[in-house]
């Protein structure tokens, strides 16, 4: 058995571009690597099977059929049957990447495990798994996998605050579109560079990054399920720089000035809250 871990991800800058002849949308994101990792272990079998663990909520939604990620991702390396086991601490369906870790994790615990290279198709799998594989801070473009890695001075500080219920992430984008056509918004030119943000990751400055966060998707995602705004407002009384949705929802992120600030934001959710790190390293085996 080989076990990989792999980070999820918040999109510290989303822009939405024009919509694409594939069906997809060009954008523009500022990955951020969380230090909060789902591991996949990998091992050769004699029948198929996925059994998924975790602390967090809507386990039950994790599909253990040939239709998650890791199965995929490992038929990129193997036709030989294998059966996984996932241990998951990222919010399911939350905007979060947790199923493009799972899918980084398993294409390298695969890749280890029957000693071949790291397939390098790995976006066929969703634009999120090629910067699971390397993590850190990233620009993306295209449709989010052509990632260029960024400098970043010291580390954020994040409170993850999930949400009941998920935001599919089609519907999300789909919506975003209707609203954009009646508002006579439609993008005609690809999203711009956040010259600013990346700016203020270099120099480590936590006010100016809070400042320059920003996610056109959040539109949709208010939309569709309204009750985040008031998570959103919640955060930043108790103290946020500010609080966005993350990618397409409906998780919710808070960016604190430090660790006593994040602990604080926490303390308003309750339980429910997360409190973590960024930026983390990429996929890497575990054991």
């Amino acid at each position: 058995m080989i076990t990989a871990s792999a980070p999820g991800k918040i999109n510290l800058y989303f822009a939405v571009g024009p919509k694409l002849a594939s069906g997809y949308h060009e954008v523009c994101s500022v990955y951020l690597a969380l230090n909060l990792r789902e591991e996949v272990s990998v091992q050769k079998a004699s029948e198929f099977k996925i059994e998924v663990s975790g602390n967090i909520n809507n386990l039950a939604s994790v599909p253990t059929d040939e239709s998650n990620l890791v199965a995929k991702a490992a038929k990129l390396v193997t036709h030989e049957t294998v059966a996984f086991q996932i241990n998951k601490q990222v919010p399911v369906a939350g905007g979060m990447g947790g199923g493009s870790a799972d899918a980084a994790a398993a294409l390298l615990a695969s890749s280890e495990l029957f000693k071949t290279e790291l397939p390098t198709n790995s976006v066929t799998l969703g634009a999120d798994v090629p910067f699971a594989l390397i993590g850190g801070v990233a620009l993306g473009t295209g449709v989010g996998e052509n990632l260029t890695p960024l400098k970043m001075q010291g580390e954020l500080h994040i409170v993850l605050i999930p949400s009941a219920g998920q935001l599919s992430t089609p519907v999300v984008y789909s919506h975003l579109d209707e609203l954009r056509e009646n508002a006579d918004l439609i993008p005609e030119t690809a999203p711009v560079t956040p010259v600013e943000l990346i700016e203020a990751l270099a120099t480590g400055n936590v006010d100016e990054i809070a400042k320059h966060a920003h996610n056109d998707l959040q539109w949709a995602a208010l939309s569709l399920k309204p009750e985040l705004q008031d998570i959103i407002d919640r955060a930043k009384a108790a103290g946020a720089l500010t609080a966005m949705v993350s990618g397409s929802g409906p998780t919710v992120f808070a960016i604190a000035h430090d660790e006593m600030s994040a602990t604080q934001i926490a303390s308003e959710f309750g339980g429910s809250a997360i409190v973590t790190t960024g930026p983390s390293a990429g996929a890497k085996i575990e054991a």
